[in-house]
Formats: structure tokens, sequence, C-alpha cells
């Protein structure tokens, strides 16, 4: 299982208006139909100047990851690029699910 991970730095002066944005645009990366799930989070740090959050897109496979990037990935961040310009910063890791736990409540 691979994760697709996006870390973005969010300029207090746009933060509002990129939430409501990036509430769209997720599901738009979703209808590529590469990723089975997609989490929202925000990254838990003190900056006065900015928001960080993290989106994590879990992959249908690796293969499926790699057809993302070439069939959509381009399009996608030029759509945030174009609005929002250096007022958002990001970047992008992978993420290989090596093993999962949980714990049953009874």
């Amino acid at each position: 299982m691979i994760i697709y991970n996006v870390t973005l730095n969010i300029d207090k002066s746009i933060h509002q208006e990129w939430l409501e944005w990036i509430k769209e645009h997720i599901p738009q990366v979703l209808a590529t139909g590469k990723f089975k799930e997609a989490k929202l989070t925000k990254v838990l740090v003190e900056d006065d100047e900015a928001e960080t959050y993290s989106v994590q897109y879990r992959a249908h496979s690796r293969e499926a990851l790699d057809a993302y990037y070439a069939e959509h990935a381009a399009n996608l961040r030029q759509k945030g690029l174009k609005r929002f310009g250096d007022k958002v910063l990001s970047f992008r890791t992978e993420l290989e699910v090596v093993d999962e736990y949980s714990v049953a409540f009874k």
C-alpha cells in the first residue's frame, strides 16, 4: 500500500480561502480513480505566519500512483498554483505501509 502525502504550508492571509478550496480539490483528486481514500490533517505546530496541513491519499497500487502522476498530477497542481501562487508552499512524499495495527474495543 502506498500513501501519497502532500504537506502544505499556508500563509495565514489566505488560510480560510485555501481551506475551502482544498475541501473541493481533494474530491477532484479522488475522482481520478487512482486513490481509495484521503485524509486532511492539520499539523500541530506553532507558527505566527502560516498554518500547516497534510493530505494523505491512499493509492490503490504503485501503478495507480504512477498513472496519477502521468495523467493528472500536473493539471491538478497547476490549479492550486494559479490560484494561490507562493502563498502556499508544498512538498510531496511517498510512504509505503509496512504493517497496520488497530485496537478492538469491547
